[in-house]
């Protein structure tokens, strides 16, 4: 698509989540029909797309299926059915990004080698079939504490990850395919979002510094503009830029990374779609991630990705012990802070760490917005109706 050509336009989305509900948000600006495929009757998309469609998108005919409905096919999500997008691929059927490449990401195994192949930096590691071979190599000496496993499919959000620093933390160990890597010593983790389209155009937004819950394993919050040095800065965004270059991507990608002790910039993984490390995109940069995604698969112009403030970006957690019928407390009280937005993502029952929005913090200062940030998380608490 050279030109926007608004009303006719049907866009897909696979599935129904927050990250689907806010690109549906900027689709709407353009006054394009969305289709929105999701299992849950009451997922965050379901009271804003055209047409909400009812289905397990891991089920080959219901994703094939929702692919005759659309014009074009994004997705919010890896753990997609890829043999479905394939056949609607050889059919005609514009999918972006491409099936290959949520292919290749879904294995974490071929996404490391990936990385080995092309020279980009990243943990040392290695390919197992199951917990037998792991077992077996840890009592030959080819593994070697501390280590990291990650199941090669289906992990996200800390899941499917073990990390094993000596013999008595082996009961951790999962079974299944993975990758073993070595357990690299963290200083900071940071993220680049990075945009293409098929144009060849590319478009990198400024690094994100992430901090994580420790118990959740889950971001707790981001600030942009990270601490980092700017060689380092520049270092992540030329890696960024290389891998969608590699990719030949048309959309948007996340390229999460480790700072390590001696202060080398490692790649970790990357996630072909809107992320969470670029909410706060919607209120500090001048094209938000969610609007730059609809512009790279649409082959339009890329926008700018200049900050207008500096941000800190807060998850909404659900709070341990409460399962049910979600109640909000602090909202009011933090909207009277300056500079504080708040998102909601519409998901009617909570449950301990599930992520229920976030909340983006403005201010003409880092050190100021972190402060604010910090009021907002001491504010903010999501309980349920019900206590459990």
């Amino acid at each position: 698509m050279e030109k926007l050509v608004t009303s006719n336009l049907k866009l897909g989305i696979i599935a129904g989540g927050q990250l689907g509900k806010m690109l549906i948000q900027e689709a709407s600006k353009w006054d394009i029909t969305t289709y929105s495929l999701d299992n849950d009757e009451d997922c965050p998309v379901r009271g804003i797309a055209s047409h909400f469609i009812r289905g397990n998108h891991l089920d080959f005919t219901t994703v094939y299926n929702f692919g005759k409905l659309v014009d074009i096919l994004t997705f919010e999500i890896e753990n997609i059915n890829v043999a479905a997008l394939r056949q609607l691929k050889q059919e005609g059927l514009k999918i972006l990004p491409d099936p290959d490449i949520l292919g290749l990401v879904q294995d974490k195994g071929k996404q490391k080698e990936f990385y080995r192949k092309n020279h980009i930096p990243t943990a040392p590691f290695k390919n197992y079939n199951d917990l037998t071979e792991i077992k077996k190599s840890i009592e030959e000496g080819d593994i070697t504490f501390p280590f990291v496993q990650k199941l090669r499919i289906g992990g996200y959000d800390g899941r499917g990850v073990a990390v094993i620093r000596n013999k008595i933390e082996l009961s951790k160990l999962l079974d299944g395919a993975s990758i073993i890597e070595d357990l690299i010593d963290i200083n900071k983790e940071i993220a680049v979002i990075a945009a293409r389209n098929k144009k060849g155009e590319v478009a990198c937004y400024p690094v994100v510094e992430m901090m994580f819950d420790p118990v959740a394993n889950l971001v707790d919050k981001l600030i942009c503009p990270s601490t980092i040095t700017v060689e380092q800065s520049e270092k992540a965004i030329g890696i960024a830029g290389e891998i969608v270059e590699l990719l030949g991507i048309e959309g948007i990608i996340a390229v999460e990374f480790f700072i390590d002790s001696k202060g080398d910039v490692i790649v970790n993984e990357i996630a072909p779609r809107p992320h969470n490390s670029g909410h706060h995109t919607i209120e500090s940069i001048i094209t938000s991630q969610f609007e730059q995604h609809l512009r790279a698969i649409l082959n339009l112009p890329l926008g700018s990705t200049k900050m207008k403030l500096p941000a800190v970006m807060v998850n909404i957690l659900g709070d341990e012990g409460y399962e049910g019928p979600v109640r909000y407390e602090g909202l009011t009280e933090s909207m009277r802070i300056d500079g504080v937005k708040i998102h909601l993502y519409g998901k009617k029952i909570t449950k301990p760490f599930r992520k229920m929005g976030h909340v983006t913090v403005l201010s003409s200062s880092l050190e100021c917005a972190i402060k604010k940030a910090e009021k907002v998380k001491q504010l903010i608490k999501v309980k349920s109706w019900e206590k459990h």
